[in-house]
């Protein structure tokens, strides 16, 4: 079963950018390049939202809030999953998670514990 590792977050103005990444583990190689891996964030007090996901195919989605402003990549070689993020404003502040579910499969099967990303105005 894969397991998922979040990092980079951190304090960034706005404007400013900042690149997370997910590192996987435990059912590495052609297992992880069979999932799609998703990221999500939570702010305080609200609900987790979805951001972007990439397909085992190269193929990504966005959220409207993210789309032209976050870009999501996959490096299957070194089983990490990548966000990078672009002109950050305040009500970016949360805590993002990725996660990652087989192809096939409708849930998702690993989540990691989360990076903190606040953005100051």
């Amino acid at each position: 079963q894969v397991q998922l590792l979040e990092s980079g977050g951190g304090l960034v103005q706005a404007g400013g950018s900042l690149r997370l990444s997910c590192a996987a583990s435990g059912g590495t190689g052609r297992n992880f390049m069979k999932h799609i891996v998703s990221w999500f964030r939570q702010a305080p007090g609200k609900e987790r939202k979805f951001l972007a996901s990439i397909d085992t195919d190269d193929s990504a989605h966005y959220a409207d809030s993210v789309q032209g402003r976050f870009t999501i990549s996959r490096d299957n070689a070194k089983n990490t999953v990548s966000l990078q993020m672009n002109s950050l404003k305040p009500e970016d502040t949360a805590i993002y998670y990725c996660a990652a579910r087989p192809s096939y499969a409708s849930d998702y099967a690993a989540w990691g514990q989360g990076t903190q990303v606040t953005v100051s105005s």
